[in-house]
């Protein structure tokens, strides 16, 4: 058989992630701030992108700001397209057409608009100068020569500069050893022992390298290190937590013999093992409360006074309120959505004057991205609120009477309702949240496995059933302890089929004890309140243990 070089033509089709699908899709699983910081990337990088408050120029075709308000009628049906999937317009689950409910919702919007556009006429018809000085005198009539700063006209003058900063742990610690420690040897032992205490205000449980590491004897570094827990926040420095209640407890005063027992037998405490307590403490029912009341109002991560750590407020991206008509309204939160706008202006200026072919294909490129971008995101609302008003269709049941409601949902049957794929669905719920009338919940937490009927009727909601397993413990007689088999033939009553191993996790997931624990904890409560004498409040301090 001879070897030949020929040319051939062949067609195939193959399925191919563009670069735009690629950010469409990446746009469509980030969470509030990281959209938000990816859109500040944009505007920083592409010179025809703008913030929809920038510029007065209408947006170009297709971006358009969708609604955020949409009404939940009982019986909605829901339907549109996915990313790259279809061509055709995207229907919602709403009351009524698509295109009816834009024009209203921009019909909205245009009245608001018109009133903002008012306004701005009013401020700024005068001059720029006057209308500042006019601002300034409504809005603060304290000026800055009576704060001090005599700077208001000052073009250096900067409002930040008068917020204090931030004192972190670490610099709270070294100013305290600045002080404490004179030597050079100990200031230097003591910083490096600083730098190892983490948020919490902890040390590492083995030091035994910071000797060797440091070039110093272990017993300057053991002493260095007395010196440190002696610091504020009391209990600071300590290498576990015996040892930081332990230092609060010196402090106090309140490091006896008895409370020394009961500090190292923590183990006990957390297993609530009061009658070997009594017996390693020495003391009766009635000092043992009075014992662990203390130990409970003691720090235990004195550290976190001064964490660097900002925690940040969970922002809903919908609101789900109850309806006129008895359905449910969803909501898109508008705060949460960058609005940015194409430059058209800017772009057909520039087209008229440029000249070299580079420049010319570099703000092209920049022209489809921003158009591109623009559409992703107008794209990426409808989907989160198409995929929320479908979760609050099936869930009816849990916004009217509560989490026993819950009924069992998967990723697939939302994917079918709204005629989606599952992973569209699985990154629209992913880092999203949910603000109802019974709180706020991440919307992954209405997918909930089911669990079978025991008289074959509708499956049951893994998380209804942890409630019910719950409340069945709750309202459990201290006399009669509801053990795991019990609770199997009480679910089974109740018509939800479960073996006794899942109720086991379940119960260990939701941190509630043993049969065997409860009984222990509740007799021993039982035992205070009874034995407390008449006219104090043991039954409080009692149950608090």
């Amino acid at each position: 058989m001879a070897l030949t070089q020929r040319l051939e033509f062949r067609q195939s089709q193959s399925l191919v992630m563009t670069p735009q699908l690629m950010q469409a899709i990446k746009l469509l699983q980030l969470s509030n701030l990281d959209l938000s910081t990816f859109v500040e990337e944009e505007l920083e990088r592409n010179p025809l992108l703008e913030r929809a408050s920038d510029g007065p120029e209408a947006p170009v075709a297709g971006e358009q700001q969708m609604s955020e308000r949409a009404e939940f009628p009982e019986g909605g049906e829901a339907g549109g397209d996915d990313f790259g999937e279809g061509g055709g317009s995207t229907g919602e689950s709403y009351e009524s057409a698509p295109e009816d409910w834009m024009s209203r919702d921009l019909g909205t919007r245009t009245e608001i608009e018109q009133t903002l556009d008012t306004g701005l006429d009013n401020v700024f018809s005068e001059e720029p100068a006057e209308a500042a000085a006019r601002t300034a005198q409504d809005a603060a009539p304290t000026t800055y020569t009576e704060w001090g700063g005599g700077a208001s006209g000052d073009e250096d003058y900067n409002l930040e500069a008068f917020v204090a900063a931030e004192t972190t742990l670490s610099d709270h610690l070294a100013e305290q050893a600045a002080v404490a420690f004179t030597a050079p040897a100990d200031r230097m032992i003591g910083q490096y022992l600083i730098d190892l205490v983490d948020d919490a205000g902890y040390l590492p449980a083995d030091l035994g390298q910071a000797a060797e590491r440091l070039g110093a004897e272990q017993a300057d570094v053991d002493a260095v290190l007395g010196v440190l827990q002696t610091f504020d926040p009391p209990g600071i420095c300590a290498r576990n937590l015996s040892e930081c209640l332990a230092i609060q407890l010196r402090e106090l005063d309140r490091y006896d013999p008895a409370m020394q027992a009961l500090i190292e037998h923590l183990d006990l405490l957390a297993k609530r093992d009061f009658g070997s307590l009594r017996k390693l403490c020495g003391v009766d029912d009635e000092d043992l409360v009075d014992m662990i009341g203390e130990i409970r109002r003691l720090d235990p991560k004195p550290g976190l006074k001064f964490g660097t750590t900002r925690t940040q407020t969970m922002v809903p991206d919908v609101y789900v309120r109850p309806g006129p008509d008895g359905g449910w309204l969803v909501e898109l939160n508008s705060d949460t959505l960058p609005r940015v706008l194409v430059n058209q202006v800017y772009y057909s200026e520039l087209s008229k004057t440029i000249r070299k072919d580079g420049d010319k294909s570099y703000f092209t490129d920049c022209l489809q991205n921003a158009t591109w971008l623009v559409r992703a995101l107008d794209q990426r609302a409808r989907t989160i609120l198409k995929v929320a008003t479908e979760i609050v269709r099936q869930q009816d049941g849990f916004f009217t009477h509560g989490v026993a409601h819950l009924r069992p949902l998967n990723l697939k049957a939302v994917a079918d309702a709204i005629q989606m794929h599952e992973s569209t669905v699985s990154r629209v719920t992913a880092n999203k949240y949910m603000a109802t009338n019974r709180g706020t919940f991440e919307l992954k937490y209405f997918f909930t496995a089911s669990i079978a009927s025991a008289d074959g009727g509708e499956a049951h909601s893994a998380e209804a059933v942890r409630h019910h397993i719950k409340q069945l413990i709750d309202a459990e007689d201290p006399s009669a302890i509801l053990s795991d088999d019990t609770i199997v033939e009480k679910l089974r009553a109740a018509g939800i089929d479960i073996a006794r191993r899942t109720v086991a996790k379940y119960r260990e997931a939701m941190r509630i004890p043993s049969s065997v624990q409860r009984r222990r904890d509740k007799q021993s409560m039982l035992a205070h309140a009874m034995s407390a004498p008449a006219g104090t409040d043991r039954t409080r301090d009692t149950a608090s243990v």
